[in-house]
């Protein structure tokens, strides 16, 4: 084994190479960088990457075949649709859920014969109170055409619907 001095010093040794090796190599990226030479080219390489990616675009376009970028935007979109039927999906079990809870009460039928019953009941209660009240004048039913008449209570001569509508 060796003592802890040196294990120290070899550490510390370590840490300045690997520094001194980090700033090197930032210096001469940065260097390059600076080149109008190598950004030129850097810049002319993107170039030509980009108009090969749209050819190839345009050539897969011509050959009707998805580019990635259209794939990209149907997985997207299909997931999208997915989350949405899902949604749905848990909207309609909360609902069958409700009503099975509904009918295994029995909560339902008898709550419509109630209320089928209490409409009858007040129709024939509206009956009743029509037929008890004085002799007032009967509505007329839709059905029964009004006749227009003059000042003295004598039936007109009948229009034509189409003078009626002018």
């Amino acid at each position: 084994m060796t003592p802890p001095d040196t294990e120290t010093d070899a550490q510390g040794i370590r840490e300045r190479l690997t520094r001194q090796g980090e700033d090197a190599i930032g210096k001469l990226a940065q260097d390059l960088l600076e080149n109008p030479l190598i950004n030129g080219a850097i810049a002319r390489a993107f170039e030509a990457r980009e108009k090969a990616v749209q050819a190839q675009e345009v050539a897969m376009g011509a050959l009707n075949i998805p580019s990635a970028a259209d794939v990209e935007r149907l997985t997207r979109r299909l997931r999208s649709v997915s989350q949405r039927l899902e949604g749905i999906e848990d909207g309609v079990d909360r609902l069958d859920q409700r009503l099975a809870a509904a009918a295994g009460a029995g909560a339902i039928e008898p709550r419509l014969a109630a209320i089928e019953e209490t409409l009858t009941s007040l129709t024939r209660e509206l009956h009743a109170l029509r037929e008890a009240l004085p002799d007032t004048a009967r509505p007329v039913p839709r059905e029964q055409e009004r006749l227009d008449v003059d000042a003295d209570g004598n039936p007109k001569p009948a229009r034509s619907r189409s003078t009626r509508a002018k």
